[in-house]
């Protein structure tokens, strides 16, 4: 989850320095605007305040921030997936950014599992 923790980061961090290059690797640069580079700098500011969140945690706080996480990952995954359905974002880029969202929601649910207790031996 650290490794995870610190994609976000990084994406998030490029996200504000650089929404454009964002729009680039998703395969949407032709349509760059104004009011998209902003979305996608609140996108890095939360990805950013996410993965920081859950790196300072202590271990008990983690799964509060796992949970947030999932919550998050879900609804990215859910609106990745309409906009699929409904063919208003070019298929590769809405295919592509939904399976990355994608795999953090299943890394958020694996993180979530329990945990076998220790046997004393």
């Amino acid at each position: 989850m650290e490794l995870a923790a610190g994609g976000r980061v990084a994406w998030g961090a490029l996200a504000l320095a650089a929404p454009g290059l964002n729009l680039k690797l998703a395969g949407m640069s032709g349509r760059d605007a104004p009011e998209l580079r902003y979305l996608i700098r609140v996108f890095g500011s939360r990805a950013i305040a996410l993965g920081l969140g859950y790196l300072a945690s202590d271990p008990a706080a983690r799964q509060r921030w796992r949970k947030l996480c999932l919550m998050v990952d879900a609804c990215d995954t859910a609106a990745g997936i309409a906009h699929l359905v409904r063919g208003d974002v070019p298929r590769a880029s809405a295919a592509g950014l939904t399976a990355i969202t994608g795999a953090y929601t299943a890394l958020d649910i694996l993180a979530l599992r329990p945990t076998p207790p220790e046997t004393a031996q």
